[in-house]
């Protein structure tokens, strides 16, 4: 024991050793880490990652169970260290991969750590398959029930996160958990129309003597299957997506309400509208007065990693905004059936805020807009009427915001006999104003 002790102090060097470590045990360790397990006083891991190595700590060393202990865990090594202690954190893997590795470094000093890495099982996943995994998208829903998934899901959902990811990539890999499973990802993707676009791979207790590897599978035989934990889903394109435009659909192109067709803001009035937002990729939206949903859901096109929460009192548009949705291929934006400003109190803060239509309810909407929109947020109306115009800008004045009024009018060639002449819309007058500049 004399010798020993004479090398313990150079080893840990008065750190905390994360060490990544794999489900075949001290099979998988180098020889370093493995006096590191070996000689620790503090042995700190998951349920789990214990019952492994449980023959292999000393006699007394103590053993802490993380588990629902994150939060009091960097003082508890932190105190440790200054008695002295040979301290240790089992992780699975690599700890800086979606591990335990990254939230520690960020709450204790950096030469109080020291991590030690392991093969990710995304490395060994993709060995397995064979393929080259350096442009994969690394994903974890390895956190609290998010529930499941329902076609009204929107952002608040705990695997909304996950949804964006697979639409904007072409191979993901997924650590997921018992409840946010294989079987829950793929019955999302089902709703969300994904089905038909991607193929899966679930890779069930890796380096396990109950290793199963199962590739090639449709979204719908993993919505149906049922796979042991720990498991890792790798998602893989094998359709490309359609590519559309980003914004300036034809006016036609929107299932348009019937028999009173038309209940659109054209595409030339749309374009100046969505101009004026000044949308970024990350834009929260709020759409009030949807109509066929065409500003909002070509603002949730320009938005990818945004969000547009709409909202229209005729319920029966409901139906014909979804449509419009599945053909746009979008999955960040919601509408609700409601005479605003009803049902918004709940809405995130807004960087932007389009009003195509108010009920009657223009200045009480106005006032939760105020409320709620980001400073430097953005709100645009349009009108077709001088009264609701009018009324508009009396409650901007109310307000003592400085605004922009802009009135267009286009005109589109139509054929006459052999010829052309230009035929005239509605005048639209556009009221634009950064009203949550005055916010404090």
């Amino acid at each position: 024991m004399t010798g020993s002790s004479k090398q313990e102090p150079r080893i840990f060097s008065g750190r905390c050793h994360i060490i990544g470590v794999l489900d075949n045990g001290m099979q998988g360790l180098a020889a370093a880490e493995l006096q590191l397990v070996r000689q620790a006083e503090l042995v700190i891991a998951g349920r789990r990652t214990m019952q492994l190595f449980n023959n292999d700590f000393r006699a007394d060393a103590e053993r802490m169970d993380l588990t629902g202990q994150l939060t009091r865990l960097p003082e508890t090594i932190k105190t440790a260290l200054k008695q002295n202690r040979r301290v240790i954190v089992l992780a699975t893997g690599d700890p800086l991969c979606h591990g335990i590795g990254a939230f520690l470094s960020k709450k204790i000093p950096h030469d109080l750590l020291q991590i030690h890495p392991n093969l990710s099982m995304v490395q060994v996943a993709f060995s397995r398959l064979g393929k080259a995994w350096q442009t994969a998208r690394i994903c974890s829903v390895h956190t609290a029930d998010a529930g499941e998934w329902t076609i009204d899901s929107g952002m608040e959902h705990g695997l909304y996160g996950l949804l964006t990811d697979i639409v904007q990539h072409d191979l993901l890999a997924v650590y997921t958990s018992p409840d946010n499973s294989p079987e829950r990802i793929a019955n999302m993707m089902q709703l969300e129309n994904l089905a038909e676009q991607f193929e899966l791979s679930v890779f069930e207790c890796l380096l396990q003597s109950g290793e199963r590897i199962n590739t090639g599978l449709s979204v719908k035989e993993v919505a149906e299957g049922h796979y042991k934990q720990p498991n890792l889903l790798v998602i893989e394109r094998i359709k490309p997506p359609i590519v559309q435009p980003l914004f300036g659909y034809e006016d036609h192109f929107y299932e348009q309400r019937k028999p009173d067709k038309g209940l659109i803001t054209r595409r030339d009035i749309r374009a100046v509208v969505l101009a004026k937002m000044q949308l970024n990729k990350k834009s929260i939206v709020w759409d009030i007065g949807a109509g066929s949903g065409s500003v909002g859901l070509e603002a949730a096109s320009l938005c990818e990693q945004g969000y547009v929460f709409a909202i229209e009192k005729n319920c029966n548009d409901l139906a014909l905004i979804h449509n419009n949705r599945k053909k746009m291929q979008l999955h960040n934006y919601s509408i609700e059936c409601a005479k605003a400003p009803e049902k918004m109190a709940h809405w995130p803060e807004p960087d932007a805020v389009f009003i195509g239509g108010s009920a009657g309810q223009l200045e009480a909407v106005i006032e939760l807009v105020c409320d709620k929109i980001k400073t430097n947020g953005v709100l645009v109306m349009n009108f077709i009427t001088l009264e609701n115009l009018h009324e508009a800008l009396d409650i901007m004045k109310k307000y003592g915001f400085s605004w922009q009024l802009t009135q267009i009018q286009a005109a589109h060639s139509q054929p006459i006999l052999n010829m052309n002449r230009l035929q005239a819309d509605n005048p639209v007058w556009i009221v634009s104003a950064t009203i949550g500049e005055n916010k404090q």
